[in-house]
């Protein structure tokens, strides 16, 4: 089983505007709502996926009541600590020319409400896959996926971590299953620019010599990079498309390359199919489809055919 947890959870409000002129009133064309945060982008997935999966984590007020039944009638399996006050966090973004986003801060979560969260996690056991990604409230320690990793360590658990600076270096000593950086990422942890696949391998190759076990980076369309448990690199390209709304691309490759593992498959696979999940829902509005996956996933193998 594969379960997610979402720290952060918000309502996606996505505008897009005709202008966008400070200090003046801007109208809409349209608006769409999505349910938010990475480890829900990534349930979202596989249950496209039909892999059962279940989503902790942590909601408060109205928007978190919308949030829950909103996934309960799209058929994920969720289970959802609630805040006595407070609400989920919305995040307005403006998709215009260029996509703006003006995130918010999300409720207070109190240490009580931490302790239940991390009592109903405790069941997962030997074989089971926990994925920990996006950014956490500032209410809670920096170090919070080490402490989920370090409470449930030594199960047969496979540990996934995608997170930004501080808090993905943090997980490594607990030497997790998967963290998946992108380029720009592990830009900001090594002070580097790196952009393509092979820029970004002296640094993959850091991270896993540091804990992880398998370390993902994607480099957008310059492809994607794998540095695996058994000191073997693979590299793949990105299939050509249309750029929609890259929001929750990379939770898209975490829950494809995920799914892949867990059903059995190589490495490469893996990888090759975690890039057409995340290139599908990038050229889609929201989390991509099957439909979308299945073709950008034979595209890309046609492209890595003529390659090689």
């Amino acid at each position: 089983m594969i379960y997610t947890v979402t720290l952060n959870p918000a309502i996606d409000y996505v505008m897009h505007p005709l202008t966008l002129d400070m200090g003046f009133t801007n109208r809409s064309s349209s608006e769409e709502l999505y349910c938010g945060g990475n480890g829900i982008n990534v349930s979202t997935l596989l249950n496209e996926l039909k892999v059962v999966n279940v989503a902790f984590g942590i909601v408060a007020g109205f928007t978190g009541d919308y949030l829950v039944k909103t996934l309960q009638k799209g058929g994920i399996s969720s289970n959802f600590v609630r805040l006595d006050h407070g609400f989920t966090r919305i995040n307005v973004k403006l998709n215009g020319i260029v996509m703006t986003m003006v995130n918010g801060m999300g409720p207070r979560i109190s240490e009580k409400k931490v302790d239940e969260l991390l009592e109903r996690i405790d069941y997962i056991g030997e074989g089971d896959t926990l994925v920990l990604t996006g950014s956490i409230p500032k209410s809670l320690p920096e170090d919070m996926y080490d402490i989920i990793i370090r409470r449930l360590r030594g199960r047969g658990i496979r540990f996934v971590v995608d997170a930004p600076g501080s808090l993905l270096l943090k997980a490594l000593d607990a030497r997790p299953f998967l963290i998946k950086p992108n380029n720009h990422e592990v830009g900001r942890i090594f002070d580097a620019r790196p952009e393509t696949p092979e820029e970004c391998l002296p640094f993959a190759k850091e991270l896993h010599e540091r804990g992880a076990q398998n370390v993902i980076v994607s480099c957008g369309g310059h492809g994607s990079l794998l540095y695996d448990e058994n000191d073997e690199i693979h590299m793949v390209p990105t299939a050509k498309i249309r750029l929609v709304n890259a929001t929750g691309a990379g939770d898209s490759m975490v829950a494809g390359f995920v799914a892949k593992v867990q059903e059995g498959a190589d490495y490469e696979t893996a990888l090759r199919f975690a890039s057409a999940c995340g290139t599908a829902t990038a050229a889609s509005k929201g989390i991509a489809r099957r439909s979308t996956i299945d073709r950008v996933y034979n595209e890309l193998n046609k492209i890595i055919l003529k390659q090689g």
